[in-house]
């Protein structure tokens, strides 16, 4: 028999669809792969199907997997899907076909003898890394306008993570967190609820410029980090393994 790959957008709703369709097939599901985004070198004796993302398949997915395989498991499974990783919907697919099949799916992330399941845990706590680092480094800016800019550049699509966080910590203020890689903005007006935004062709240069108060507090802030520092205990290779480089940039301390 034929080997079909769906093709599906690099989204949690695109992948979910395509597992949708899967099971509507009523196929061998080890003939059946997720594929996300196209592929350069097609296969011999295979078929691909490309699938459009349907926001009703999908949430039917994510139901039936809340419903048998826990919570924990969905949101395993959300942050692996926001890693960059190619093989990210094939890992999710055969993982919720395994834990279906079990007697009790709600013990599916304990079985990590199964590859699938094993690549899920592990993206999933790349993800999880991630978005715990970028609650620490990330910078909020206050622009003449009173709205706080925040410029992130993360490797995963962490704003669904971080976006409920700052909302939670900030309610009475407007504030943009803008993940530059994927052309995406966290929009939180005060005290109502934050929603996303995309504009790949955005330029940071149109924002409003930066408040008076705010130039006075970097200066301040980026003396005080030069000043508090003992040169005789300087170590940068420590630094680093704390504070990736990547971080760096976005941070204000370093701005200078």
């Amino acid at each position: 028999m034929e080997e079909k790959y769906f093709i599906c957008e690099d989204s949690l709703e695109g992948i979910f669809t395509g597992i949708y369709e899967a099971y509507a097939l009523r196929e061998e599901h080890e003939r059946i792969h997720i594929q996300v985004g196209e592929e350069e070198n097609l296969r011999l004796f295979a078929v691909y199907i490309e699938i459009k993302p349907d926001r009703e398949k999908a949430a039917k997915v994510a139901g039936t997997i809340n419903r048998r395989l826990g919570e924990e498991a969905y949101l395993d499974i959300c942050r692996a899907l926001a890693s960059e990783d190619g093989q990210k919907g094939e890992a999710v697919y055969k993982m919720v076909v395994c834990g279906l099949r079990m007697k009790d799916g709600r013990r599916i992330m304990g079985n990590l003898a199964d590859p699938y399941v094993h690549k899920v845990f592990e993206l999933a706590r790349f993800t999880r890394n991630e978005v715990h680092h970028w609650k620490e480094f990330l910078r909020f800016q206050e622009l003449e306008n009173g709205i706080l800019f925040s410029r992130i550049g993360p490797k995963c699509n962490v704003l669904t993570f971080l976006a409920p966080h700052f909302a939670d910590r900030l309610p009475l203020l407007d504030f943009v967190i803008y993940d530059e890689k994927r052309g995406i903005f966290a929009v939180h007006p005060k005290s109502k609820e934050w929603y996303l935004v995309t504009d790949r062709d955005f330029e940071e240069e149109k924002i409003a410029p930066y408040s008076e108060g705010e130039l006075e507090y970097q200066e301040l802030f980026t003396f005080f980090c030069h000043k508090i520092a003992i040169k005789e205990r300087k170590n940068l290779k420590l630094q680093r393994n704390m504070l990736p480089l990547r971080f760096q940039e976005y941070m204000v301390e370093f701005g200078q």
